[in-house]
């Protein structure tokens, strides 16, 4: 951090050691000692602070660019919605109005019945003469049998 090699320490430590005492000396030494932890956990508590703002605002910008995208694709299946609903009313009122009639000039046409074609009546069920029998559903068979 400093860039102190080790015997400059040393020299620093028996300069101390003439210049505080050796009575003084421990005392001082613990002092500094949670001077420089102090030091650290603060230095520590700042590089945290600045890690988590940059976090912070890498997120903010990726929200923004999430939110971005999805105002995008609601815009997109908004405007694919209203070219659907236009396109299924075009539809509609193209099966609801009735064919334009062209008459020749000078003769009328008949009035148009706006009534759909009768339906043909549906066939009646066919059924099964494969053990079919003559009395019907439901009639006891065992009853005929003993008499």
């Amino acid at each position: 951090m400093f860039d102190i090699s080790f015997s400059e320490i040393l020299v620093i430590a028996a300069v101390a050691l003439i210049v505080i005492g050796p009575e003084r000396l421990p005392k001082v030494a613990r002092t500094l000692g949670h001077v420089f932890g102090w030091a650290q956990r603060y230095v520590n508590d700042v590089k945290s602070d600045i890690q988590r703002e940059i976090e912070l605002d890498e997120l903010k910008k990726w929200k923004a660019s999430v939110e971005e995208t999805g105002r995008s694709i609601e815009n997109s299946v908004h405007t694919e919605l209203d070219k659907f609903r236009e396109t299924v009313e075009a539809g509609a009122e193209a099966s609801a109005m009735p064919p334009p009639t062209t008459a020749p000039a000078g003769e009328s046409s008949p009035p148009q019945n706006s009534s759909p074609a009768p339906a043909e009546p549906a066939p009646p069920p066919v059924q099964s003469t494969k053990n079919s029998d003559p009395a019907g559903p439901g009639v006891n068979r065992e009853r005929e049998t003993a008499e």
